[in-house]
């Protein structure tokens, strides 16, 4: 990526000197005045009242101003603003969350679908598993808000859509151009740039920018993690009579080593502690350039939204989580190589039907996946040394739906939608282990699925409202598990998988919102899921659980802003996850949280200083073999400072208790060297990735 380079962290000493010292004087006429720097640092939070406006009681919306003093260890828990979302981390910094919602291990995407600026994220037929969801090319300075929406009741979304959906946006304007460095000075070397701006670029247009470069080496035994992030994101804005226009470009690039996840035994055995490795030579590297455009403008008494995208996305990823099952040793290198191309369209209408107000929503949406190599090879020190299977595939799919809303009374609401997808799979196998499986695994097939969902709501009041949901969501499978016959490698046959999932929920919630101050909600939920084949990516076959699943459960959020110092969050999510059958002698779902709590409190203690710390627990839940995860408590904490008015600094101190818990867990079939040596069996063990330890990272803002 030639357009980066890497820049020295001296910035940040210059910085710190020049805003302690007053050295720079804020700039007449244009810099900010005392009152906006107030405005500034002061967080409104979730003070939007959706009593008439969400469909569901367990949607919402969160802007800038929260996201701002949010403490995040790693890019990726932006999603962790949704309610009852866990987004932990079992590998290397560059590899794409693990997310948790809803009795769902989503592992790292399926059943989550997420979208930036109308591009959806989430990828089809992944090298790791489909569904794959990495936000590290997400700059959390430029988002300008995020809307989630739980459930399949939204026609709008389509695949990935079981467990809900967030829509991510890029700000269109920025109060300021701002420099941000940061440092943790050496507790793991890690050091940031930032820099964020707006321009005019002519009448009705600007340009905002941001250009992100971050390092770490990270906090482990025996691996420099020796990340290189480097992000780079334009957003061109203009107007033209009636009609408005976007046009954003993003650029990533990452390279990193992996810590991942490690046996309890190793640790017991004294081999290693819980910040070592088995394999040492783990890691990845990536890449996302995307360009997208917005065309909106009035048309035929609505309003018309057309957007379109094209994507080029690489990935290289090397990992081994059962070490020595086979005597070579079990690193895997898994490769992705595509260009995704795509459009969204959608036209709105607000009339009458008879006496009724009414909106109506007519979309198309098209997704083409041109993917060169996708697949999975043997590897030792990141050298191949056999295949299991790689093969080029084309993906392509096309919904319509049609969303509408009618207001009965200015109290009651109904909502109804329908929506119809077209896929199309085409698999040209390249290589494989068992070359006989070559000549029968590739092929193509179609599939299309049709949707409903239907909704309604009652205000009590401008304060209360209920609701109540059904609707149907789906999610794709692998392309490769479409055409399969032979297992790649040992050549049995396999049976394929169901092209599309289909997933049918059922929600029942109340929202209130008290005087600016209160904004709660209760919802009772419960999602049926029929997928006993799963395509797997690590092992380049199928897996058959024989059995569908159910998932039911309550969420409570409650967001209080107690005076103008004080304002206060909690989210608790419980959630029973199940087997319609027992598998191995149990119907709980390996890997699905029962209990998640959320909870925040920020300070506004004077006009320059705010506190804003966040504690996230989780209760033991499901492994595999009988077993349970231990429960997982972290806190973060973020401080504010304002030191004039071009000038702030802010501290965070993640993992506030140095906490030693664990950020995931599993349970499964390994292999140690020294086992192998003896001529044991493979073990089935814990395998877990410890929470990083205390860390401070501290950052100093200039603005201009």
């Amino acid at each position: 990526m030639q357009f980066f380079q890497r820049k020295p962290v001296w910035v940040l000493s210059s910085l710190i000197a020049a805003g302690f010292s007053g050295g720079v004087a804020a700039q007449s006429g244009t810099g900010p005045s005392a009152a906006q720097a107030i405005d500034e640092i002061r967080v409104l939070g979730r003070q939007i009242n959706l009593v008439g406006q969400a469909s569901t009681a367990s949607e919402g919306i969160v802007t800038q101003d929260e996201l701002a003093i949010r403490p995040l260890l790693r890019t990726g828990e932006v999603l962790e603003t949704v309610p009852g979302l866990v987004a932990s981390q079992h590998s290397g910094p560059g590899k794409a969350n693990q997310y948790y919602l809803r009795g769902f291990n989503l592992d790292h995407g399926t059943d989550f679908a997420t979208y930036v600026d109308a591009m959806p994220v989430n990828m089809r037929t992944h090298g790791h598993g489909s569904g794959y969801t990495d936000l590290n090319f997400i700059i959390p300075e430029l988002i300008g808000e995020i809307v989630y929406q739980k459930g399949s009741y939204y026609p709008a979304t389509g695949d990935f859509s079981g467990t809900g959906t967030a829509r991510m946006s890029v700000a269109n304007s920025l109060r300021d151009n701002t420099i941000v460095a940061g440092s943790d000075f050496g507790q793991e070397n890690w050091n940031r740039l930032l820099a964020t701006g707006q321009l005019a670029t002519g009448d009705n247009r600007s340009l905002v920018y941001g250009l992100e470069l971050e390092t770490t080496d990270g906090h482990w035994d025996d691996i420099n993690t020796d990340q290189k992030r480097k992000n780079l994101w334009l957003k061109q804005m203009w107007e033209q009579g009636d009609n408005r226009f976007n046009l954003t470009f993003m650029g990533y690039d990452n390279s990193w080593n992996s810590a991942d996840q490690i046996p309890q035994r190793a640790v017991d055995m004294g081999l290693i502690t819980e910040f070592g490795s088995i394999d040492l030579t783990t890691g990845g590297d990536t890449h996302r350039y995307s360009l997208s455009g917005t065309w909106q403008r009035p048309l035929a008494g609505g309003e018309l939204t057309a957007s379109a995208y094209a994507i080029d996305y690489n990935m290289n990823l090397w990992g081994n989580f059962t070490y020595f099952v086979e005597p070579e040793g079990d690193q895997h290198h898994q490769v992705d190589d595509r260009m995704i191309y795509g459009w969204d369209v959608a036209w709105s209408q607000t009339h009458n039907w008879g006496s009724v107000p009414a909106t109506d929503t007519f979309g198309s949406q098209m997704r083409y996946d041109d993917i060169d190599e996708v697949g999975i090879f043997m590897s030792q020190a990141r050298q191949d040394i056999g295949v299991f299977r790689t093969d080029a595939v084309e993906q392509w799919s096309h919904g319509l739906y049609w969303d509408n809303e009618l207001r009965w009374t200015d109290q009651f609401r109904t909502t109804m939608g329908l929506r119809y997808d077209y896929y199309d799979f085409a698999v040209d196998t390249l290589q494989a282990g068992f070359l006989p499986s070559l000549d029968v695994n590739g092929g193509t097939d179609s599939d299309s699925i049709s949707t409903f969902s239907v909704g309604a709501s009652y205000a009590f009041s401008d304060q209360l409202e209920a609701y109540v949901n059904a609707g149907q969501g789906f999610h794709s499978n692998d392309a490769r598990g479409t055409t399969i016959v032979l297992d790649p490698v040992s050549g049995d046959p396999v049976d394929r998988v169901d092209p599309l999932v289909d997933t049918t929920g059922y929600e029942f919630g109340l929202r209130t919102f008290i005087d600016d101050r209160l904004n709660a909600s209760i919802a009772l939920w419960s999602l049926d899921i029929d997928s006993e084949l799963l395509f797997v990516g690590d092992s380049g076959s199928t897996e058959d659980t024989g059995v569908g699943s159910q998932r039911h459960g309550v969420e409570l959020t409650a967001y209080y802003y107690a005076n103008d110092v004080w304002t206060f969050d909690m989210e608790y999510a419980w959630s029973k996850a199940r087997f319609d059958e027992p598998l191995d002698g149990s119907r709980d779902i390996p890997g699905a949280l029962e209990h998640v709590l959320s909870a925040g409190a920020n300070a506004q203690l004077s006009d320059n200083l705010f506190i804003n710390m966040r504690l996230r627990h989780f209760e033991d839940y499901p492994l595999d073999g009988g077993l349970r995860a231990d429960a997982s408590t972290l806190a973060n904490l973020r401080v504010g400072y304002r030191i004039n008015t071009q000038f702030d600094v802010y501290l965070d101190v993640l993992n506030l208790f140095d906490s030693s818990d664990r950020d995931i867990e599993y349970a499964y079939e390994s292999r140690l060297q020294q086992e192998l040596l003896a001529g044991q069996d493979p073990v089935l063990d814990r395998h877990f990735h410890i929470f990083e330890p205390r860390t401070l990272k501290l950052n100093l803002r200039y603005r201009f």
